[in-house]
């Protein structure tokens, strides 16, 4: 019995209400659904949160996995995906942390995926409202995916300016309060004033 199979039959004991096959499925996924809802989210209580969620989702409703779809494996990382993009939009301050940090580094990959599949316009309506410059920065930087070097050269201005551009475009960000939850990522209720 391959890899996939021997996970296919776990799940088709768990949708039959088997505790006894939840606990080798969750040995076997658990670092691999952590480590993408980590990659996606940034934070690790935030990840631990997905995780718990997508378990449970599979626990309760692993008759939604369809073979012939595709693997275990890859069902899993796609719902683990949704559920950390459907979190970050629940939570937004994380959103901003997310873009700060790659601020500080060139965008690629899973990092440039991800700004590619939350909500795009949400940004975009607030990119709206800043000085132009810091608006076509942050704009190449995280939707056309240029690096900062590529930006300078196309902007006509110093890579230090450019730098400058998107972090005082992402200050401006945080300052749109229309745009984002003012709750703490832990989800208090207190209003946060920058």
């Amino acid at each position: 019995m391959d890899d996939n199979q021997e996970s296919v039959e776990l799940l088709k004991q768990i949708s039959r209400g088997s505790r006894d096959a939840f606990d080798p499925f969750y040995e076997k996924y658990s670092a691999f659904i952590f480590n993408i809802a980590y990659q996606v989210t940034g934070n690790r209580i935030e990840a631990e949160d997905v995780c718990h969620d997508v378990f449970l989702e599979v626990f309760q409703k692993s008759s939604q996995y369809q073979p012939d779809k595709g693997s275990v494996r890859a069902w899993l990382a796609v719902k683990t995906k949704s559920r950390s993009i459907d979190r970050l939009r629940k939570k937004k301050p994380l959103l901003i942390e997310k873009l700060e940090k790659l601020s500080l580094q060139e965008v690629q990959g899973v990092d440039l995926q991800f700004l590619k599949e939350i909500e795009n316009h949400l940004i975009h309506d607030a990119l709206v409202h800043l000085p132009k410059p810091q608006r076509e920065a942050i704009y190449r930087s995280y939707f056309a995916g240029e690096t900062h070097k590529e930006i300078a050269e196309i902007m006509k201005k110093p890579l230090g300016s450019v730098k400058s551009l998107i972090r005082y475009g992402l200050r401006n960000l945080r300052k749109q309060k229309s745009i984002f939850n003012w709750t703490e990522s832990s989800g208090g209720g207190n209003r946060h004033e920058l």
